[in-house]
């Protein structure tokens, strides 16, 4: 299990930048469960994290020192620029950086318009298939991949059950983002409750848990049903691996298709779906909400929160503002 402890403190100059690189002050740092595997195995698609190095993470950052040609002084960048203040970047590989020109809020843009609303979007209508009308559960539905997922069955016009812990985000997911129902795994009876919300099973479940809620709600799926395998935080930060699902023979008899997947796969469209994204935000009908946390030596607390529950949408840190004299 990974705690606060495991992390420290380290302090040094940056360099300057040299021809044809640039310096990125960070402005805000993203925090996920899928960095938990990153830190202490090799998930297959992102190198571990070596010991005594800088946390790898998404961020958003303005450039401050700037000798590259395709980067000014002042623009705003996403990239993976780690838990630092500032990062010394070149625009390739592990050092590259996306600029872009706001038009919402900068949070936005490590949320719903970043990796977490990019993995709902994919991970629902490609992986999905989701059709209009359909009946669609998504776990963890009150996190931030979660809540995006539901928006957007919703917005398909499907049938929207949300399971999520805790009286205030069924709350939040019933009467903010307009679901159908939720479930409170803490205090209700899970099984019951599908019984009663998706009386003709489940077309779509959107998985970010796994775990022994994937064995329930397997008992829910409906024939020709599609499970989208997003995350397993459940089991995360669980000091063994978790057993899997004893009535995985549900996916033969009623010929439901369970497949995982990676967002960066469908980098070729991200563009396309940022535009559908912000679309749906700028007409309200996609709603976006962010826990921020401020000051750069909050992170590990942040980041041990995710699995506790904590939180309530896109956890993330606000390191600094961006300086409007750029």
């Amino acid at each position: 299990m990974v705690t606060c402890d495991h992390f420290s403190y380290h302090e040094q100059p940056y360099s300057s930048p040299g021809e044809g690189e640039f310096v990125v002050r960070t402005l805000y740092l993203s925090v996920d469960p899928a960095m938990r595997g990153w830190i202490t195995e090799d998930p297959g698609y992102f190198p571990p994290v070596p010991l005594d190095s800088v946390m790898a993470a998404p961020a958003l950052g303005q450039i401050v020192e700037s000798r590259h040609h395709d980067f000014n002084v002042g623009d705003i960048v996403s990239g993976m620029f780690g838990w630092q203040d500032y990062c010394v970047g070149n625009g390739r590989g592990s050092k590259s950086a996306h600029k872009f020109t706001p038009i919402h809020p900068l949070p936005r843009y490590l949320g719903v318009l970043g990796g977490t609303g990019l993995t709902a979007y994919f991970g629902l209508l490609d992986v999905g298939r989701l059709k209009t009308g359909e009946t669609v559960v998504v776990s963890g539905a009150a996190g931030a991949t979660g809540s995006v997922a539901a928006q957007i069955a919703k917005i398909r016009q499907c049938h929207t059950i949300g399971i999520a812990g805790g009286p205030d985000k069924c709350t939040w997911l019933r009467d903010e983002l307009g679901l159908d129902g939720t479930i409170d795994y803490k205090s209700e009876h899970v099984d019951r409750r599908l019984t009663e919300l998706c009386p003709n099973g489940i077309n779509v479940f959107f998985d970010n848990v796994g775990g022994d809620l994937l064995e329930v709600v397997l008992d829910h799926m409906s024939t020709w049903g599609r499970i989208v395998c997003c995350g397993m935080i459940s089991g995360y930060n669980a000091d063994r691996p978790q057993p899997g699902p004893e009535n995985l023979f549900r996916l033969i008899t009623r010929r439901v298709r369970m497949e995982g997947f990676l967002v960066p796969d469908y980098a070729p469209r991200f563009k396309e779906a940022r535009r559908e994204l912000s679309a749906w935000l700028a007409t309200g009908a996609l709603k976006s909400r962010e826990d921020i946390r401020v000051g750069f030596e909050t992170v590990p607390t942040t980041f041990c929160d995710l699995f506790t529950g904590a939180n309530i949408g896109k956890l993330m840190v606000k390191v600094a503002d961006p300086n409007p004299k750029h």
